[in-house]
């Protein structure tokens, strides 16, 4: 749910009258939560190290095998490249020389002590974020060993590289809420959208966005088109539509791993950085929060449909090229593939992310605990168009009881 990138620079190109003519200044809020009483150094800065991994802070300021916090990590866009920054506490290329109130502002407005930032920064998330928590990750931070690691500077196209024309993105889109995608009002759901909307930002990329990259307040966590694999639908409805319960939330978040699959693409380093760390309390919270106070029932697995001719050629096709790992009633196999049966991305109405899958393939991953996924090789080499839309059609309808509409074109647009 959060590190790709927010891709809302479109409005650069408006021109700056209709920005100024639009301007409605961008208020201070008070606080959502308080800082404990009494609170001592060591423990601002231990809450401080629990907000950060809940806010998914290395995902965007940490190269694998790098110093933390020291930036670089390549975020690709429609509008060029961005590179995560240094917030380590080194006085030249990190947040050294920054005050808490200077950190605060960044959350808040995207506006750095020298610039404004692009909107590849969250703050469009992170500006509900509390005042108290904000002092908090500042402290972390502060409290980290500073690297001399160089900023680098994003690469983008015109008009896009024009970095002041922001602020004039900011007055247009900048908000300081999203309406909610679930209802209620009980102590989890109110915790659970502060820890959705303001820590975890899950709706950068799981809402769909405007002609200018705002998000679409109208259609928040319907899903959206950002990366290769795409965020899917995260409403109560989506979520129930695809088998999914509290419980099944609570462990997926925990541990990656749940019947309805596992986490793969941009959802597996968020939760092994981010939500793996949550508290018991905060897993059942944001689980509450995604499905709403009095959630749905979930779907179960209706037949689905497709030719008979679909059917068999791609039931040899996985009996071929499949059945090995997942096993050849799609059960799965512990430690080496997930199980076929009740999967949550052959129960989407949209095959975009089963088709780059087959494709691609699927990297090796390790989960929490002790906890494993082989790799899977993608077969866009092996197989061809046909083949893999009549697989994709057999396990769509077979296992996720959607229709067998696969088509050839459709799997050839993704390669």
């Amino acid at each position: 749910m959060n590190r790709a990138i927010s891709f809302r620079l479109g409005a650069v190109a408006l021109s700056v009258a209709l920005c100024v003519a639009a301007l409605s200044a961008c208020s201070d809020r008070s606080d959502e939560t308080a800082a404990p009483t009494h609170e001592t150094a060591a423990e601002q800065i231990a809450r401080g190290n629990y907000l950060a991994k809940a806010a998914d802070c290395a995902a965007c300021h940490t190269i694998p095998g790098s110093a933390p916090f020291a930036g670089g990590v390549k975020l690709g866009s429609p509008f060029g490249t961005f590179y995560g920054t240094n917030i380590t506490p080194d006085p030249v290329n990190g947040i050294g020389k920054w005050s808490a109130e200077q950190f605060y502002k960044t959350l808040h407005d995207g506006v750095a002590p020298d610039k404004h930032l692009y909107p590849a920064m969250p703050y469009t998330s992170y500006r509900t974020m509390s005042r108290a928590d904000s002092d908090a990750i500042y402290a972390y931070l502060m409290a980290q060993k500073p690297a001399a690691v160089p900023n680098r500077d994003p690469e983008l196209m015109f008009p896009f590289n024009v970095r002041f024309a922001v602020m004039f993105w900011n007055i247009l889109f900048l908000k300081d809420k999203l309406p909610d995608a679930s209802a209620g009002s009980s102590a989890d759901w109110i915790r659970g959208r502060y820890l959705a909307n303001a820590l975890g930002h899950c709706a950068e990329c799981h809402t769909p966005r405007g002609v200018f990259g705002e998000m679409n307040g109208a259609k928040t966590l319907q899903g959206s088109m950002l990366g290769r694999v795409v965020p899917p639908d995260i409403t109560p409805a989506g979520l129930a539509a695809r088998g999914w319960t509290g419980a099944d939330l609570q462990t997926f978040f925990a541990t990656g791993i749940s019947r309805q699959g596992s986490a793969f693409g941009e959802m597996h380093p968020v939760v092994m950085l981010s939500s793996q760390h949550l508290s018991p309390g905060d897993l059942r919270a944001l689980s509450t929060y995604l499905l709403g106070d009095a959630p749905l029932p979930p779907t179960p697995v209706q037949p689905g449909s497709a030719d008979a001719a679909q059917v068999a050629a791609g039931r040899a096709s996985y009996v071929a090229v499949c059945a090995g790992c997942h096993g050849l009633e799609g059960q799965g196999k512990p430690h080496v593939a997930v199980s076929m049966q009740g999967s949550s991305t052959l129960r989407q109405a949209d095959s975009h992310n089963l088709i780059v899958a087959m494709l691609d393939g699927v990297a090796a991953a390790e989960f929490a605990g002790t906890e494993s996924m082989q790799a899977m090789p993608g077969f866009a080499a092996t197989l061809t168009d046909d083949e893999l839309a009549n697989l994709a059609n057999y396990l769509r309808s077979g296992w996720g009881g959607q229709p067998g509409d696969v088509s050839a074109a459709r799997v050839k647009s993704l390669r």
